[in-house]
């Protein structure tokens, strides 16, 4: 079995593509304008080392996501 030469680029796309002006970051995957611009592009380990920092940009822009908060 051989593997096609046309195999799709990996993407971290949430197809939740809102650019927050204050961050830079795409809200749904914490990617910079220019990454998304270049992503396909970029070579695959290029692209896996992108995406391997994507969690930790999202925590650090938005603490407060994910968490519930309790009414007082």
């Amino acid at each position: 079995m051989t593997q096609s030469s046309t195999t799709k680029a990996s993407s971290p796309c949430t197809k939740v593509c809102i650019l927050d002006a204050v961050t830079g970051l795409c809200e749904g995957c914490g990617r910079t304008r220019d990454e998304i611009g270049l992503w396909g592009s970029l070579p695959e380990p290029r692209r896996q080392a992108i995406m391997a920092t994507l969690e930790g940009r999202l925590a650090a822009a938005y603490p407060l996501r994910g968490r519930v908060i309790a009414k007082q």
